[in-house]
């Protein structure tokens, strides 16, 4: 009942959290610009007020767009139950793998695309259509990257790899981790919306690709998807903080090493979210057809990182 317990704490916790990451990127971005920016709690008062909010439905719409947001938030919350944050003992972790974190992710990414191309929306069917062509190449990256560890591991289980990685710390320095690394960054640059696959503070609709799927959305239904994003954000971080550079996960259930883990998964998060913001302010937004360029390299390093895997068991 513990593990179950600890489960659910660390779902709660990810709900919590997120929001913060995200302010705390925004604001260390406006920091980094020379600009004050809005302080990074900043996204809790948004969701309050969008929670608030009357919600306006286009009576062009079916039941497919009212149902999505519960979908992308109920699958990213999903995912939260099943990855090694805290610690890599959990029994839910036993009850689906990576591929289920994938396909979980991409369930989300799916139904948010068709949501796009329900109410009828030039704005929205365009940005569906360009959430597909990253996701075609992002989401095998991301299990690629994730395979290669797998292989080393001799498991498929998210916990079982982190529980390897710490018993045998001298796969952190070799090629197929680093390149692993590298691609599954870069995915989630491109599964998140962030620069330079897209901008998520533009209201550029030529250029928008995640936005323009929610330009139809308000109230408690934005607030729904805006909170799933956020945690997928939370998501991917999380999987590049632990799965890659583990140290500080518990390996036991006791109260010192959970509170360690805590704190390890925190300083890891505010880690990665600052290099997010420093990349955004050096970095300009890709040209469209430059996006598959970039994830088509990305896949190319995860490939490289399983192969690597194999070639040095």
């Amino acid at each position: 009942m513990a593990g179950y317990l600890l489960a659910i704490i660390q779902m709660v916790l990810a709900l919590a959290l997120a929001p913060m990451l995200v302010g705390l990127v925004r604001w260390l971005k406006a920091r980094l610009q020379n600009r004050c920016g809005a302080p990074p709690w900043q996204p809790y008062f948004e969701l309050r007020k969008l929670l608030g909010k009357e919600v306006v439905v286009s009576n062009n719409t079916s039941w497919l767009f009212r149902v999505t947001p519960y979908i992308v938030f109920g699958s990213a919350v999903t995912v939260t139950l099943l990855l090694p944050l805290i610690t890599a003992n959990q029994p839910l972790d036993r009850t689906g793998d990576m591929l289920t974190v994938v396909y979980l992710l991409l369930l989300g990414t799916f139904f948010l695309a068709l949501a796009g191309l329900d109410p009828g929306t030039p704005f929205g069917g365009m940005g569906a259509s360009r959430e597909m062509t990253v996701a075609a190449i992002a989401e095998p990256t991301i299990a690629l990257s994730i395979f290669g560890l797998a292989v080393a591991a001799g498991s498929t289980n998210l916990g079982q790899i982190v529980a390897q990685t710490l018993a045998e710390p001298a796969v952190l320095i070799t090629p197929g981790h680093l390149l692993a690394f590298v691609a599954l960054f870069i995915a989630a640059l491109a599964e998140t919306g962030r620069l330079p696959v897209d901008n998520p503070s533009t209201h550029l609709e030529l250029t928008m690709i995640h936005e323009a799927m929610l330009l139809e959305y308000s109230g408690r239904y934005l607030a729904l998807i805006e909170w799933g994003a956020w945690l997928k954000l939370l998501i991917f971080l999380s999987l590049l903080a632990n799965l890659f550079v583990p140290w500080g996960v518990a390996t036991t259930l006791s109260l010192p090493a959970l509170v360690g883990g805590l704190a390890a998964w925190v300083v890891k998060l505010v880690v990665l979210g600052a290099a997010i913001a420093l990349l955004e302010t050096q970095i300009a937004k890709l040209r469209l057809f430059r996006v598959p360029e970039l994830l088509a390299v990305s896949f190319l390093l995860a490939l490289l990182a399983v192969t690597s895997s194999f070639l040095l068991r």
